[in-house]
């Protein structure tokens, strides 16, 4: 604490889990093409998103204190962003257009918001605005090298920081959340 008061050891111990937590979380999307082989089915995937997602949901993280701009306004702020990007970068490589890979996308969008617009943006909280905003937004572009190469930093990256932005905006990540599926969809579907 920047007070100088002693950190309760109950306080270390459940900071360390939620340490040990975001390690693990950013280890698994680390190691997801690994881990998705061709025995992994879309429904395993999809429920391992949701365990991940309802453990990122369920752990206990710094809340922000009130929120400049109502989420609706932040989402479609993120939603003109992801329009003009997609303008900007032209087609996308070719993806199936099954309902299956559809869910897939937006339970992955939502899952990685709640691990790294909540979780890990909370656990960074501590350390300041802008080191969660970045903190966060880094973690989740080196997530994806492994499944799209260093080549995506720059775009994972930027998409990152959109996301990062829109936590602190709303003081939420609903608003992230919304952006981040609605991107999955249009990658998918363009």
């Amino acid at each position: 604490m920047s007070d100088g008061r002693a950190i309760p050891s109950a306080d270390r111990a459940a900071d360390l889990a939620l340490w040990i937590v975001v390690a693990a979380g950013c280890a698994l999307f680390v190691l997801r093409p690994t881990l998705t082989g061709r025995a992994w089915t879309p429904q395993v995937l999809l429920a391992g998103y949701a365990m991940l997602g309802l453990v990122a949901a369920s752990a206990p993280v710094a809340r922000p204190t009130g929120r400049s701009m109502h989420p609706i306004v932040v989402a479609a702020a993120g939603v003109v962003a992801v329009v003009a990007a997609a303008a900007a970068v032209g087609p996308s490589f070719p993806l199936p257009r099954t309902a299956e890979v559809l869910a897939l996308n937006s339970v992955a969008a939502v899952a990685e918001e709640l691990f790294f617009r909540r979780l890990t943006y909370g656990s960074l909280l501590r350390f300041g605005t802008l080191a969660a905003i970045v903190g966060s937004a880094v973690a989740f572009a080196l997530v994806h090298v492994p499944i799209y190469g260093a080549a995506a930093i720059p775009v994972d990256l930027g998409a990152g920081l959109v996301f990062s932005w829109q936590r602190w905006a709303s003081g939420g990540w609903g608003a992230p959340a919304a952006t981040h599926v609605f991107a999955n969809l249009v990658a998918v579907l363009r």
